[in-house]
């Protein structure tokens, strides 16, 4: 179990990295941290059906203003451990996320609070000429505390047994806890929405339409149509790419 805490808490680390250290590549999302919280659990497949859905989730939370959304990369990890490690279902992983979710965002609240000090210090380093201190405190300092951020409490989560989790939401009122999987699911359809939303257009429709009849009357599976749908890009992408340089050679 130590070897397995150490490695979730790496997970949390890798969505540190993303938009912290290595600009916005979006490897800090549910449905990746998820699949890498299921493939060292050994359970993958899990993995990636609550990265889909806690993805969909996600994408309907929205930042206004200094208030930010619960922290996903939070609840994803501790969600997939908890699933995977007690044997418990989908649905109740989804009902533990977003409150976990809602505690991993109150953490990085006061972690911010605590690197805005660190200004303060960097100010001081440029005043003294000592540039490489100030470079080290933005790229470094505020990187190791968000990193051990993640990591302490994924670690001890883990380590400690996902029993811990359980008990806290146990302790929500179930009014709450209700509330809180009513507004899951209504984000679920919102991320979908804003997902169809992109390709809800007289170009883009009939490809969305091909995509439905063939998962209505092919029965292929999710992975098998995700394939066919990679090989099919690609296609139209030489033949698009094709025809522009045939225009543009005159041809």
């Amino acid at each position: 179990m130590l070897v397995k805490a150490i490695l979730l808490g790496l997970v949390g680390v890798i969505g540190v990295i993303d938009s912290r250290l290595i600009g916005r590549q979006n490897i800090g999302r549910p449905l990746i941290l998820s699949t890498l919280s299921g493939l060292v659990l050994g359970d993958l497949r899990m993995g990636i059906t609550l990265g889909a859905s806690l993805e969909l989730i996600s994408m309907g939370f929205v930042a206004i203003g200094a208030a930010g959304p619960p922290n996903m990369q939070f609840g994803s990890i501790i969600a997939t451990a908890f699933v995977c490690l007690s044997g418990a279902s989908a649905e109740a992983a989804l009902t533990i996320a977003i409150p976990v979710a809602v505690i991993g965002e109150f953490m990085s609240a006061i972690m911010r609070i605590v690197v805005a000090q660190f200004s303060h210090v960097a100010d001081a380093a440029i005043e003294g000429g000592n540039y490489r201190r100030a470079k080290n405190i933005h790229i470094w300092w505020s990187f190791i505390l968000n990193a051990l951020i993640y990591f302490i409490p994924i670690f001890l989560t883990v380590y400690l047994g996902t029993g811990i989790v359980e008990v806290i939401v146990n302790a929500i009122p179930e009014v709450i806890s209700n509330g809180l999987t009513v507004a899951g699911n209504l984000l679920s359809a919102l991320g979908f929405a804003m997902l169809l939303s992109t390709m809800i257009s007289k170009k883009l429709f009939p490809y969305f339409l091909f995509g439905f009849l063939v998962v209505a009357y092919s029965g292929l599976d999710l992975i098998g149509l995700t394939m066919f749908a990679c090989i099919l890009a690609f296609i139209l992408d030489k033949v698009s790419y094709g025809r522009r340089e045939g225009m543009k050679n005159g041809i």
